[in-house]
């Protein structure tokens, strides 16, 4: 003879999908477009997407990718309304790019924007590697909230295989959205 069911007590767990609505058009910009006219020795910039990376997108042209270090309770969430990946401390997001795939044949300036949202305040080192082109605005930053922070590559190769850097230094948890590569169009007074 079979043993009856166990009952369920309580109420059913049921399991709810995060809806966190995001609006980048409202992030805090890290430089200013008018600093990034500014670091690229022009009056105005029109910035042209060449690519978006995220939890859903992580691999682009060419050798263009990301790799994300999120220790310390690093979660992804791909079936977020906005997926996102978060850490309770120490992470890192890493993204390569090859502006040759892009079909860039000369040398040029690339505006890397890592977007992310912090839960206080948090330092990161932002940098990375141009081959012979330069980082004008590499080095520690200290955020709090909902940011844009753009790592200008200035002149670099379109054969060089590059990349850049968001590595917490230290403070609290942060969530990384997206990392966009863009090519400013600056127009000389």
């Amino acid at each position: 003879m079979k043993k009856p069911a166990r009952k369920i007590r309580g109420k059913p767990q049921t399991f709810s999908f995060e809806n966190n609505k995001v609006d980048f058009s409202k992030f805090k910009t890290d430089p200013s477009t008018t600093d990034i006219a500014r670091l690229t020795t022009g009056t105005r910039v029109w910035p042209w997407v060449m690519e978006v990376l995220s939890p859903t997108k992580t691999i682009g042209r060419g050798r263009t990718n990301l790799t994300l270090l999120f220790p310390l309770g690093g979660e992804l969430h791909t079936d977020a309304t906005v997926p996102y990946a978060g850490t309770g401390g120490n992470g890192t997001v890493t993204v390569h790019f090859e502006p040759i795939a892009y079909g860039i044949t000369s040398v040029a300036t690339y505006i890397m924007t890592f977007n992310i949202q912090t839960f206080g305040s948090v330092t990161f080192y932002l940098g990375g590697d141009v081959g012979t082109g330069s980082l004008p605005n590499a080095g520690n930053r200290t955020l709090n909230g909902s940011v844009s922070l753009g790592l200008i590559m200035q002149n670099v190769q379109p054969s060089q295989q590059t990349y850049g850097v968001l590595h917490q230094v230290s403070g609290a948890s942060w969530q990384w959205y997206s990392t966009v590569i863009q090519f400013p169009i600056v127009a000389h007074p």
